[in-house]
C-alpha cells in the first residue's frame, strides 16, 4: 500500500482540501483526526474531535489506543486500500501515526502551502481560532451521532475561488464545535427535522396522511408528535412501529440530532 501524507498547521484547511488532495494524487482512503474515510464514508474510527479534552484528542488521533490501531488495520485489510493520505500538523506526526497504523513508510507529503494561498489559509485559521469550527472531509449523514449537540452544518464552499477545481471534490464536509470548545452549540432547524421526519414516514405503504407534526426540544434530544391517518385494515401496532423506527433511524442519520421519542396518534383509519 503506497503512503502518502497531506500536512499543515492546526487550522489551516487541511481537512476542507482533503477531498481535492486526495483525489488528485490517488489516495482511495484518508484518515483524518481518528477517522479512515474512503469515497466520503467512514469506515472506520471515530473521531477526535469528540474528546473531553485536548490532550485526549491529541492521544486520539495519534492512534495510541492499540485498539483504535487495530481498527484501523482491519479495515484497511478489508478495503484493500491502495493508497493512504495521512492528514497531520507535522512530518512528526504523520510518521508516528504511520507507525501506529502498521502501515509503511511515508512515500510523499503535500504541503498545505502547495494547494492553498496565504489568504486562503488566513481565512482557515480564523474559522478555527476566533469561531472554533472544525471541518470533517465526509458528508453530515456520516457523522452520525458523535457529535449531537455540537453539530453545526453542512459545508460544500466557503472559499469561492476553489469552485473551479476538480469537480467531484464538491463531496458534502461538516463542521464541528468539538467538545472542548467552548463557545456555544449550534442547533438544525426545526423545519429540517419536521421535513426529514414526514420524509421517512410517508414511505410506509400503510400511511394515508399525516395530519400534523410537533417537534419538541430538550437537552439530551428532540420528541416528535405525528397525528396521522392510516389504512383501514393494516395492523396499527406494527405500521406505528415501522414509522417510529424510520423517523427516528433516518433523523438520528441524516442530522446527527437524538430523537428520545416519536409519538404516533392515530385521527382516522380510511379505506
Amino acid at each position: 500500500m503506497k503512503v502518502i501524507a497531506f500536512v499543515g498547521p492546526s487550522g489551516t484547511g487541511k481537512s476542507y482540501r482533503s477531498v481535492m488532495v486526495s483525489q488528485k494524487y490517488g489516495a482511495d482512503a484518508i484518515i483524518d483526526d481518528g477517522l479512515l474515510i474512503s469515497h466520503g464514508k467512514v469506515i472506520a474510527g471515530t473521531s477526535a474531535k469528540k474528546e473531553p479534552t485536548k490532550i485526549a484528542s491529541v492521544k486520539h488521533a495519534l492512534f495510541m489506543r492499540s485498539y483504535q490501531a487495530a481498527d484501523i488495520k482491519r479495515s484497511l485489510k478489508k478495503h484493500n486500500i491502495k493508497c493512504l493520505m495521512i492528514l497531520g500538523t507535522s512530518d512528526g506526526m504523520v510518521d508516528k501515526i504511520a507507525r501506529n497504523i502498521g502501515v509503511g513508510k511515508i512515500e510523499y507529503t503535500i504541503r498545505i502551502e502547495d494547494v492553498a494561498t496565504d489568504d486562503e489559509i488566513k481565512m482557515a485559521k480564523r474559522m478555527r481560532t476566533v469561531e472554533g469550527k472544525h471541518v470533517i472531509p465526509v458528508p453530515t449523514f456520516e457523522i452520525k451521532k458523535d457529535f449531537s449537540g455540537y453539530f453545526l452544518h453542512p459545508l460544500r464552499r466557503f472559499q469561492k475561488n476553489l469552485d473551479t477545481e476538480i469537480a467531484s471534490a464538491e463531496a458534502d464536509k461538516s463542521i464541528v464545535r468539538p467538545t472542548f470548545s467552548y463557545m456555544g452549540d449550534y442547533v438544525i432547524s426545526d423545519r429540517v427535522i419536521d421535513a426529514v421526519a414526514i420524509y421517512e414516514a410517508e414511505k410506509i405503504r400503510e400511511l394515508i396522511k399525516i395530519q400534523n407534526i410537533n417537534l419538541r426540544k430538550t437537552g439530551h434530544g428532540v420528541h416528535i408528535d405525528m397525528t396521522v391517518i392510516l389504512e383501514y385494515g393494516c395492523n396499527i401496532f406494527d405500521v406505528c412501529r415501522k414509522i417510529q423506527l424510520e423517523v427516528k433511524d433516518n433523523i438520528e442519520c441524516y442530522t446527527s440530532v437524538n430523537v428520545r421519542r416519536v409519538n404516533i396518534l392515530i385521527k382516522n383509519l380510511v379505506n
